[in-house]
């Protein structure tokens, strides 16, 4: 895996990948929608477990059903494959959820 920082065209190719998240020029970010706090807890618990799996924590909020995520490697100051691994990792955990 990739631990040096992407450019922004690498981000941008490996975005297509990607549904829904986005790239501000410095961090990947999602909203993902649950239908209730309890969802959205679980969610954020089953990620905090992977998350520590592989030693890359996401910049995150909860308020009540909404889960907003960032992303980004901060011992490169930008996006690295750790980033687009996690996202990954948090749509297919978002999808035995939804």
């Amino acid at each position: 895996m990739n631990i040096s920082k992407l450019t922004d065209n690498e981000v941008t190719d490996k975005l297509n990948q990607l549904k829904q998240w986005t790239f501000d020029g410095s961090k990947l970010n999602r909203e993902f929608i649950f239908s209730d706090f309890n969802e959205a807890f679980r969610f954020m618990a089953l990620v905090a477990l992977e998350a520590e799996k592989i030693d890359h924590h996401p910049e995150w909020s909860n308020i009540y059903n909404r889960v907003n995520v960032s992303l980004i490697s901060h011992d490169v100051n930008g996006i690295t494959d750790k980033d687009f691994a996690l996202a990954g990792t948090m749509d297919e955990i978002a999808s035995i959820i939804f």
